[in-house]
C-alpha cells in the first residue's frame, strides 16, 4: 500500500473509489432524480445527496452523466449557471429523466 499524506488538519484523506464502485454509489440519486421528472444539474443531485467525488472529477462526471443519456435515463432540457463553488458561474447543461425513466421502464 503506498504511503498517504496527512491532509492539514493530521487525518488522512478517505481513500477514493475506483470508478465503477463510484459509479455504483451515485447511481441510485441518479435514477431517483429522473424518476421526479424534474430539471436538475448533476452538481444539485451530488450536493444534495453527498456524493462522493471520483477519483478523477474532470473525467469522471461527464462519463457518469453521458452513460445515462446513451441508456436512455436522462435527456438534456437547458442550460443554467453552476452552483458549484468555484465555477465562476460557468454554463452547465440540465437534465431531465426521460419519459422511460419517469415511468420506471429504465433504470
Amino acid at each position: 500500500m503506498p504511503a498517504q499524506q496527512p491532509q492539514l488538519d493530521g487525518t488522512l484523506p478517505e481513500p477514493s473509489l475506483d470508478y465503477r464502485s463510484w459509479v455504483d454509489t451515485i447511481r441510485p440519486a441518479f435514477i431517483r432524480a429522473a424518476r421526479t421528472g424534474q430539471w436538475f444539474t448533476s452538481y444539485e443531485i451530488a450536493k444534495t445527496n453527498d456524493l462522493p467525488e471520483p477519483a478523477n472529477p474532470k473525467a469522471d462526471w461527464g462519463n457518469f452523466v453521458q452513460s445515462l443519456v446513451r441508456h436512455g435515463v436522462i435527456e438534456h432540457c437547458g442550460w443554467d449557471e453552476t452552483s458549484r463553488p468555484g465555477g465562476e458561474h460557468s454554463g452547465v447543461k440540465v437534465w431531465r429523466g426521460t419519459r422511460a425513466a419517469q415511468t420506471g421502464r429504465v433504470a
